[in-house]
């Protein structure tokens, strides 16, 4: 399947800032199940002053804001062919070594709450891909879909209390639950090609799990699947912070609003 994004995250102050600097991870790559035809990221406001790859072989690019500036845009358009691997990454790459997955952070501690769903969910699988899938089932029965509820601070063990999330949430709860089972594994930031619509408000997120004979494996607890097609991956990380679509500081007292335009289709 070819995909195409046009995808415009734009930032406006009201007072010029004084310093502005920020981590963009909005470029894909060519790995398992997709591969990139183009891609171009414009920046207006700002300029590029670095290009690099990350300890998750992640494509940052480092922005920097013009002096003075009110406003500033980042567009990233481009074409993607995908193709459906049931989820399946496969073996373990990168500079990051694998046993560093198994490590919790603060968005991914598991607290009292996600141990008692690890229990639930009980040890008698055929195979430990079931017993993920069933870790994903069990999630999304407990922690519904819906926005305004969290935040980008919200750690797991909040967002399964209080039962409500999106798919940063669910992520970083099935992290927490696979790590303390035993399985590395990573958060995913990306694409998600939708079937009723072309227009969306936000980027998509999901989680890898690392199975023994197998490699790494997808799952999409907000939708209940393994990434299929309709995916693209952009970045990893151990949670959303490590693999947020862009991150920064900046300086002065000025009040930011950000507002996204993002189209995927075929």
């Amino acid at each position: 399947m070819r995909l195409k994004i046009s995808h415009t995250t734009q930032y406006q102050y009201d007072e010029p800032l004084q310093y502005g600097l920020q981590q963009v991870r909005l470029t894909p790559k060519s790995r398992a199940g997709q591969s990139i035809i183009n891609w171009e990221t414009v920046i207006n406001g700002g300029k590029k002053e670095l290009e690099f790859e990350d300890q998750h072989n992640n494509h940052v690019l480092l922005v920097s804001v013009d002096p003075e500036c009110t406003e500033i845009s980042i567009r990233c358009a481009g074409e993607v062919e995908t193709t459906n691997d049931d989820g399946i990454i496969g073996r373990h790459g990168g500079y990051a070594p694998l046993w560093f997955f198994n490590r919790s952070t603060e968005l991914t501690k598991p607290g009292k709450n996600i141990k008692v769903l690890v229990k639930e969910l009980g040890t008698e699988f055929v195979s430990d891909v079931a017993r993920l899938h069933s870790l994903s089932s069990l999630i999304s029965s407990k922690v519904s879909y819906e926005t305004g509820r969290t935040h980008s601070e919200t750690t797991a063990e909040d967002a399964l209390i209080s039962g409500h999330g999106v798919c940063q949430d669910h992520s970083h709860i099935f992290l927490a639950a696979a790590r303390s089972m035993g399985f590395p594994a990573r958060y995913v930031s990306g694409y998600l090609m939708m079937d009723d619509r072309i227009d969306q408000d936000a980027t998509h997120a999901w989680a890898e799990a690392h199975i023994s004979g197998i490699g790494w494996i997808g799952f999409d607890v907000s939708n209940c699947i393994s990434p299929d097609e309709r995916y693209i991956r952009v970045a990893t990380g151990l949670d959303y912070k490590e693999a947020a679509p862009i991150s920064g500081i900046r300086m002065g007292s000025s009040e930011e609003t950000m507002s996204v335009s993002l189209q995927v289709q075929q």
